[in-house]
């Protein structure tokens, strides 16, 4: 069901790696604008564990089947981003209360740089509320099935790169 909006969102993240919680805000957030931009960060601060090539192509593979979604990079400000697109609804997702704390920081940094900027937030599907790409890294590293909280094409790719380095 499509509600008739076309407005654009843009949402951001590591995606190192997307998951299933990930997947179900993308559909959902898909049926309320008319168009999705995920937009993977360079993040290198962060050590992520994929490469940004390796998250962008992941996200691609993942997001196929959703309507009006596309993928993307970026190595700057978010709000520099948003300006380069012309886009300055934001979309972020909220699992427990401990979230809205730094994400409320997060909008209000974001407004602060560019008073047009909006933030939405939606929550995922309660079956994914616990679910973050750092648990799925460390049971992935530690040997452990996580198989149920990754897309099937990105558990492909993850057993085939980290399986060598899984403790078992």
């Amino acid at each position: 069901m499509q509600l008739g909006l076309t407005m654009e969102i843009i949402y951001p993240g590591t995606f190192d790696p997307i998951t299933n919680g990930h997947l179900d805000v993308i559909a959902r957030a898909s049926k309320l604008f008319g168009r999705i931009v995920v937009a993977i960060a360079k993040s290198e601060n962060k050590k992520p564990l994929f490469s940004w090539e390796e998250r962008i192509m992941l996200v691609k593979e993942s997001v196929k089947g959703i309507k009006g979604v596309e993928v993307d990079g970026f190595d700057c400000l978010l709000i520099d981003y948003a300006g380069e697109k012309d886009i300055f609804n934001i979309l972020r997702s909220l699992r427990v209360a401990s979230d809205f704390e730094y994400e409320l920081q997060l909008a209000l940094m974001n407004r602060k740089l560019h008073h047009h900027c909006e933030t939405i937030f939606l929550m995922p599907n309660q079956k994914y509320i616990f679910l973050s790409s750092s648990m799925v890294r460390e049971i992935a590293l530690l040997g452990g099935d996580y198989e149920c909280f990754v897309p099937k094409s990105v558990y492909e790719y993850m057993k085939k790169r980290i399986s060598p380095y899984a403790k078992h």
